[in-house]
């Protein structure tokens, strides 16, 4: 029986957040009051049946360490199978793998341990909430060696530029990856690919020097594989910058999306954390805006995003705004089109406007 096997591929995703990833990889960004960008890869592999993920990280994955933990809160703490972190183990002297090909070189053994003959690989900074069998059975039925998930935008937004566009035949071949700005059919950087090419052009371009396993492996030998494309037609967001993290965030406002992105299939998982519910005391303004348990509320919150533990004293305002957790705004303080990571104090008085376009964001733990 043909099965799958999951890994979540962060090598190449660097510093795309600015501030907030000063102190964390982009996969453990938190998103949406409650998760963080990597809970939709992860959940999606989960709900899909994939028992056994890999993540390649190499910089910065203290927080998504923490914020994994052992996998149980996505029914990953299992005796065979599971959770599997990989971080950087450059042991091999005689190792002349480059960029994320360190990676599969060094971790073979994830590969050859498994039974699953098929490899399901995402990277995090594509959100959606779905299932993978449909995507699976189409690959099998057309005995791919490849099958890239893509996806249709209908409106071209800065995020888009770096995504690769699918050129294909009417057979659902693949016949170029290309940047072709006007071509609204988007690779979402998930792909399926059997157990055995992968380990193969693993072998080819660590022997060519390359450095790039999808551009150099795959892309670059469109001609003489199999590469089909299958569809995705649910809600989607891409988030590789701060105006698109901002965007696809203050998007969730509306009930339709949220509904769209949370309700349509299985529930997202994320880290559990037992809070009371929110708090509105006596004054407080609550409107449009999305609010996590243990914020206690006081002044006026309208069209923002108040994650856990947030605090708003009495006549602050905060508008338009992505508050993270435990961020305390005392008296006085007005915000706009702004994002607060977590632990933030901003004292009394003091007001910070930005932009939709250019928020305004503040790095964890400061205190201004």
């Amino acid at each position: 029986m043909d099965t799958l096997m999951g890994l979540i591929n962060i090598e190449h995703e660097y510093d795309f957040l600015e501030e907030l990833t000063y102190f964390r990889c982009g996969s453990a960004v938190p998103f949406a009051g409650r998760y963080r960008l990597i809970d939709f890869t992860l959940s999606n592999m989960v709900n899909s049946g994939v028992g056994e993920v890999a993540i390649f990280s190499n910089r910065k994955y203290r927080s998504l360490m923490d914020h994994l933990g052992t996998g149980s809160d996505w029914e990953l703490a299992k005796r065979h199978g599971g959770l599997f972190i990989l971080p950087p183990d450059w042991n091999d002297p005689t190792d002349i793998s480059r960029g994320d090909l360190r990676h599969f070189h060094n971790n073979r053994d994830y590969f050859h341990r498994s039974k699953a003959n098929h490899v399901i690989i995402s990277g995090s900074q594509f959100i959606s909430n779905t299932r993978y069998e449909k995507a699976f059975n189409h690959h099998l039925e057309n005995d791919a060696d490849v099958t890239c998930i893509t996806t249709r935008v209908n409106e071209f937004k800065p995020e888009h530029v770096s995504q690769l566009r699918v050129e294909h035949d009417e057979d659902g071949k693949i016949l170029n990856l290309t940047n072709d700005q006007q071509n609204p059919h988007v690779f979402t950087g998930v792909y399926i690919i059997k157990k055995d090419v992968l380990l193969k052009l693993v072998d080819e371009c660590i022997a060519y020097h390359k450095d790039h396993f999808f551009f150099n492996g795959i892309k670059e030998n469109l001609h003489r594989l199999n590469v089909q494309f299958y569809r995705y037609e649910g809600y989607s967001a891409f988030v590789n910058s701060i105006e698109s993290f901002f965007r696809q965030n203050m998007n969730l406002l509306r009930p339709e999306n949220y509904k769209a992105l949370f309700f349509k299939n299985q529930f997202v998982r994320t880290k559990i954390s037992n809070e009371p519910p929110v708090k509105y005391r006596k004054g407080a303004k609550v409107s449009d805006s999305m609010l996590a348990n243990g914020s206690v509320i006081d002044g006026e919150v309208t069209g923002s995003i108040l994650f856990r533990g947030v605090k708003v004293r009495k006549g602050a305002q905060v508008k338009n705004s992505i508050i993270m957790q435990r961020c305390t705004i005392e008296e006085g303080v007005r915000l706009e089109n702004v994002i607060l990571d977590k632990d933030v104090h901003i004292s009394a008085g003091q007001t910070f406007i930005g932009s939709r376009e250019k928020p305004f964001v503040v790095a964890k733990r400061k205190n201004i």
